[in-house]
């Protein structure tokens, strides 16, 4: 049997591939992005795929869609981060087999595929079709943890509101204070900001989650919630101080448990409300030194909601969480 696993990241392409069962007769194909898997899915190497959503060039979505119009029947398993129940009904509708939640452990990929009916012992090693790759960059596993904490805080909020969050693939880099501010601009654009700031500290970690939300926003989010009335700045305020605690706190669960280390929030922050991010940075210029900076933009399918969550290490957490890193790889 042909097995594909097709994700941009790969430290999941490597997670999956050692959960798959040791003695699976199977030959191992490997696909960076939703382009490239169906690629090889039409060369043949696609019997069964395992199938990220949040993908660049082509998601996961799009690949189901283009199997589904050309009636080519791989038996794809969706392995995602987004584990909103309307990714899991439109995953099912366009044809998957089953949607796993990421990490999957090798017990539960096990009991999948006995379910499934597609595996079967053969006594040996998975065949290596390709190399996994280079030496794993760090920036990659920041990007598949942050991936999967994404896809958590986004599926507490697409349950709060009754819709669907659209993900994007996390931005992931070392940043000097100047190349910080220069990306908080880009994350606003034109727009005006409301901005909340909430530090937090677990084992040998700390830094400061920061939701920026597009005034632009308010109006759509205060229908979604059900409010009545006018939308003055207490209740634009209260709107927020909501969106942050949901998205900072189910990021940091998720981001921590990867890592088997809790965090602790404090007080969340108010830095500005209706600012130009400019102004924003210029109040709080100094909080900010060399930093490992995730960015993620979340936005409501079919509504005008859009935040920025930016998720702030210290320099000194870096070299701690590249130490637990070690142990995951």
């Amino acid at each position: 049997m042909n097995v594909l696993i097709c994700d941009d990241s790969a430290f999941a392409r490597k997670q999956l591939a050692r959960a798959l069962p040791a003695d699976w007769p199977i030959k191992l194909h490997q696909a960076g992005n939703g382009q490239e898997g169906l690629e090889q899915i039409l060369s043949g190497h696609g019997d069964l795929v395992f199938l990220d959503l949040t993908m660049p060039i082509m998601d996961g979505y799009e690949v189901l869609k283009a199997l589904q119009e050309q009636g080519i029947r791989s038996r794809v398993i969706v392995v995602s981060g987004d584990i909103q129940p309307a990714a899991y009904e439109t995953v099912m509708s366009l044809g998957a087999l089953a949607f796993i939640q990421k990490p999957c452990s090798a017990d539960k990929l096990l009991g999948l595929l006995l379910e499934l009916g597609v595996y079967q012992s053969g006594g040996g090693i998975p065949e290596q079709a390709s190399p996994l790759g280079m030496t794993l960059e760090l920036r990659d596993v920041y990007q598949e943890l942050a991936n999967v904490a994404m896809g958590q805080a986004a599926d507490l909020l697409a349950r709060l509101l009754g819709q669907f969050v659209i993900l994007p693939i996390p931005n992931v880099n070392v940043l000097e204070v100047s190349e910080l501010h220069m990306a908080l601009s880009a994350a606003a654009g034109e727009d005006t900001l409301s901005a909340v700031c909430q530090g937090f500290i677990g084992a040998g970690i700390a830094g400061e989650a920061l939701v920026l939300f597009h005034d632009s926003s308010f109006a759509d989010l205060a229908k979604l919630m059900r409010h009545q009335g006018p939308i003055d700045k207490a209740v634009e305020l209260e709107l927020l101080m909501d969106m942050s605690n949901v998205l900072i706190g189910a990021f940091l669960r998720g981001f921590g448990t990867q890592l088997d280390t809790p965090f602790h929030q404090g007080q969340p922050v108010v830095l500005g409300q209706h600012s130009a991010i400019d102004d924003l940075i210029r109040t709080n210029a100094t909080r900010w030194r060399r930093t490992l900076a995730i960015e993620i933009n979340y936005r409501i399918r079919d509504h005008r909601v859009q935040c920025d969550l930016l998720l702030l290490f210290t320099e000194e957490s870096i070299r701690f969480m590249n130490h637990k890193i070690e142990h995951l790889l």
